[in-house]
């Protein structure tokens, strides 16, 4: 069983697939407490589903890519067998997770797509450092940034350890705290390899719940 927020259909807003339509379970559960927090719904409570009834409702949607989110999905034990299961559809699964647990529990085949939370997340003590040995070719960074200081770290974050292993690495500007022209700005003076990522959700039905 798993506790789950929500499950819905939307266009992927983040990531190297944005764009992309896109079948979404968002767990319930969060270990962590980012001053930003765009979900703070989702840190606790939520409805036990089983796996099947899970799998049956994404399958539904007739999506090729799936998306497990949270909350923090891999506080959750049953998580790596719902990827399992999603991709025994034949679905390319993502799984977005802050850092802090462990993502070698993934099937090989999943996505991860791991947060390196920044100063200004006021979570930044807790990347477990070894998920950034663990990822794998198709698996992604993002660093969600309030600020010029959170531009600094993720930078020398890229620079100094295996965070530079893969690609791509997405800079993605809090909504409303830091400008993306700014942030923009920021990288092409640096030439930063990473990409610029906008949550293309909000832009499109802004900041609220299912999409």
């Amino acid at each position: 069983m798993l506790k789950v927020a929500e499950i819905f259909q939307s266009i992927q807003g983040e990531s190297s697939h944005a764009g992309r339509p896109c079948a979404f379970v968002r767990l319930a559960g969060c270990n962590l407490h980012c001053a930003w927090c765009d979900t703070g719904y989702a840190r606790s409570g939520g409805e036990s589903m089983d796996l099947g009834a899970i799998a049956a409702r994404v399958s539904a949607f007739g999506l090729p890519l799936a998306e497990i989110t949270g909350g923090e999905p891999l506080l959750q034990e049953e998580t790596p067998e719902l990827a399992a299961r999603l991709l025994g559809l034949g679905m390319e699964v993502l799984v977005e997770t802050n850092g802090s647990q462990d993502i070698g529990r993934l099937p090989p085949d999943a996505k991860a797509v791991m947060d390196v939370k920044c100063p200004g997340s006021g979570e930044a003590e807790s990347l477990d450092r070894e998920n950034l040995h663990r990822l794998r070719p198709g698996d992604e960074l993002k660093c969600v940034l309030a600020d010029r200081r959170d531009y600094d770290y993720a930078r020398a974050m890229l620079e100094t350890t295996g965070g530079c292993r893969v690609r791509p690495v997405h800079f993605q500007p809090v909504s409303g705290l830091l400008d993306p022209r700014d942030l923009a700005a920021w990288m092409l003076e640096d030439n930063v390899d990473a990409r610029l990522s906008l949550q293309l959700h909000k832009i499109l039905w802004g900041d609220r719940r299912g999409v």
